[in-house]
């Protein structure tokens, strides 16, 4: 069970939650979940928090291999508006901030926004620690060797989870040192890393166990899934329901999707698998 403090209003982790990701930009990799104005967003932030979404995750920018870097001034400009209407509309619903810029979570968090999640861990933007310090709240510390845009050329590791486990090390230090109370870890699935690096991750999942955080785990619909079946990234909800579930299994307390109604399915699913006596859910 782990606790978050969310701009005052406390959280208890104690099964699984879903994050629903929320992409204000024209070129994420699923083209399904590209949003384009206001009446798309809403719709859709309405949907994920019906399906069960604990977090809405707010993005700016594309951040997939080979992306080209968008500037914090325009990613302003995407994710400020989105983030004032849907905490005008769903007050009661965590809202995050996908961004490695320090002054998109400083302004995000301002107008609604509770917690940041920052690809970087800090790397792409050193005010980052610094000025989550001060805003006091939750923080999404995710490994990543250099840049989306160069990160599939640095794929050599001798062994990719005591890599990720020694970078965590020394990341959380600067967290804290930083003032981040709340730190949660992302072993960052496709960043810098080979479907071969995301299974050994996904296995040896518990390793991380040993900081005592929440762990996030981001696999929805990414090239591990498509790629390994050899289908189309719109296929590839089933294969990702499959990764989904062996994430819970070995751990997870938080899954980043696109998909939120499949993804809760798989936590009350793993969640009666746990128990003696399964509950079912009675229609109506």
């Amino acid at each position: 069970m782990y606790t978050l403090n969310c701009k005052g209003s406390i959280v208890t982790l104690v099964e699984p939650v879903i994050m629903g990701i929320l992409n204000i930009t024209p070129d994420s990799f699923y083209a399904a979940s590209r949003i384009s104005n206001e009446e798309a967003l809403i719709r859709m932030a309405e949907k994920m928090i019906r399906d069960g979404a604990f977090f809405l995750d707010i993005g700016g920018q594309s951040t997939r291999p080979g992306s080209i870097r968008v500037s914090a001034d325009q990613e302003l400009q995407r994710v400020i508006p989105a983030i004032e209407l849907l905490h005008k509309h769903f007050p009661a619903t965590l809202l995050s901030v996908d961004t490695y810029y320090a002054n998109v979570a400083r302004l995000s968090v301002q107008a609604g926004a509770s917690m940041v999640n920052d690809i970087s861990a800090g790397a792409l933007d050193t005010s980052m620690l610094p000025t989550v310090g001060r805003l006091q709240v939750p923080y999404v510390c995710m490994h990543m060797r250099g840049a989306p845009d160069n990160m599939q050329q640095l794929t050599h590791y001798e062994n990719v989870t005591r890599d990720v486990v020694d970078f965590f090390i020394k990341q959380t230090a600067a967290c804290i040192n930083s003032g981040i109370h709340d730190i949660i870890l992302d072993p960052g699935f496709g960043f810098g890393k080979t479907a071969a690096h995301n299974f050994q991750l996904l296995r040896e999942l518990r390793s991380f166990s040993i900081f005592n955080k929440p762990i996030l785990v981001g696999l929805s619909r990414k090239s591990t899934v498509y790629k390994t079946l050899g289908i189309p990234v719109e296929d590839s909800l089933n294969g990702t329901t499959v990764l989904h579930t062996l994430a819970l299994l070995n751990g997870a307390n938080i899954l980043r999707v696109h998909d939120v109604k499949e993804a809760q399915e798989a936590v009350q699913l793993v969640a009666n698998y746990h128990m003696e006596k399964p509950v079912q859910k009675i229609p109506g």
